[in-house]
């Protein structure tokens, strides 16, 4: 137990120490430059320090892994380099009791990761969203900088110049519902809140002036002018606000019920294409039997035969069920990477017979960035090619577990 306990120290601050730089690697990256993209435009400074720390989930569930594979790297090569290892085999204890430690704190990272990732993530999303449409609301810069253009769907817009909440000189255009060009110009105008429409932002536009042309009468157009005018914008529009949590930013279950129904869904459309196949294949036989009086234009064998065969040939798939099915299966294969990391880092810690904690932090970074490549590469496998959510966001695991596997059987075997 007193060796166990000085392993699982040791293994702790490596981790930590690797635990700290992913983490401030992964914090630079991300949050500071959202974070100095918002202080740029005189967001109160508590509000900023929120922003971080309802971002904060995600980096942490993303750093484990990766402190784990390195942490372990350091505290192995710190024990080799300085002969602990071999002491400890002197003595009489095995390699199984001494990889003991390493495996619990392995199991233990993979827990704390995946609470991260499946619980506070989706609660740190959802606190995020709503106090950046707060700010959205108090400052609209935040989203429409002074004359630059947005495009949103259909629309865009042109601010003038964009002062607290106040946008002066805006410009839209869009189209109406018949498709005509249309052309909105408005004096001032300031964001607020949909009053009758939940997950809109309401554009409150004043001194209006709108021209339409009909595309069907060619010069013909339409105009008018308004006091007041109120254009909505949803909010899953703007850049930044989330009305609907994606996969990723929802916990496992949530995911799995999304799952679920979308599956009812693609097997309700696969039956409708098998009754059209089969409807298409009846009117062969009728017509080769000649009892069926069919319109002229369906009565072409050729005709018939070409939609049976792109009825055949047309894959019946949905890709966001596919996304979701990678998402979920990342959400544990992402967080018991940290387990599998355990059993590389052991073996392989032990050839670093110098060089100690800086030559496994080293090889640590680079295992890490293959890691990474392998989830990129699963994942665009998965979209592009519809190949196994399981096996693409899987594999990059079940590769480091079995590379583990042949140094342990190498090393130990010696």
């Amino acid at each position: 137990m007193t060796i166990s306990l000085y392993l699982g120290q040791e293994y702790l601050f490596s981790f930590f120490v690797a635990f700290l730089f992913f983490f401030f690697i992964f914090f630079l990256n991300h949050l500071l430059l959202l974070a100095e993209d918002i202080l740029s435009k005189n967001v109160p400074f508590f509000k900023v320090v929120l922003i971080i720390i309802y971002s904060l989930p995600a980096i942490i569930a993303f750093s484990f892994p990766f402190a784990s594979l390195v942490g372990g790297l350091m505290a192995i090569g710190r024990f080799s380099s300085d002969n602990e290892i071999l002491s400890m085999q002197a003595s009489g204890i095995s390699h199984s009791k001494l990889f003991v430690p390493f495996v619990i704190l392995g199991i233990l990272f993979s827990m704390v990761s995946f609470v991260m990732n499946d619980y506070f993530l989706p609660l740190g999303t959802i606190n995020f969203s709503r106090l950046f449409r707060e700010i959205l609301y108090s400052n609209p810069e935040l989203e429409l900088e002074s004359n630059t253009i947005k495009r949103y769907q259909d629309s865009i817009i042109i601010p003038g110049r964009v002062e607290g909440k106040v946008i002066e000189d805006l410009v839209i255009i869009d189209k109406t519902p018949e498709k005509d060009r249309r052309i909105i110009t408005a004096r001032e105008a300031f964001l607020t809140r949909s009053e009758s429409q939940e997950g809109v932002i309401s554009l409150k536009l004043s001194d209006i002036f709108s021209h339409t042309s009909d595309s069907r009468k060619g010069h013909d157009f339409t105009y008018f002018t308004a006091d007041a005018m109120d254009y909505n914008i949803l909010l899953k529009d703007i850049t930044f606000s989330i009305t609907s949590l994606s996969p990723k930013e929802m916990s496992s279950v949530d995911v799995w019920r999304e799952i679920v129904e979308k599956k009812q869904r693609l097997t309700e459309k696969e039956k409708a294409h098998e009754k059209q196949v089969l409807w298409e294949r009846a009117k062969l036989k009728q017509i080769y039997w000649g009892a069926l009086g069919l319109p002229s234009q369906e009565t072409s064998l050729k005709t018939i035969l070409n939609k049976l065969d792109d009825l055949q040939r047309m894959p019946i798939q949905d890709r966001s069920l596919q996304n979701h099915l990678l998402e979920f299966h990342t959400k544990f294969s992402v967080p018991f990477a940290c387990l599998a990391f355990v059993f590389l880092a052991y073996p392989a810690g032990l050839f670093t017979k110098r060089g100690g904690r800086s030559v496994g932090f080293g090889i640590g970074l680079l295992i890490s960035v293959f890691y990474w490549a392998m989830l990129i590469g699963g994942k665009t496998l998965g979209i592009r090619m519809n190949y196994s959510p399981l096996l693409s966001m899987w594999f990059p695991n079940m590769f480091i577990f079995l590379i583990g596997s042949i140094v342990f059987f190498l090393r130990f075997r010696r």
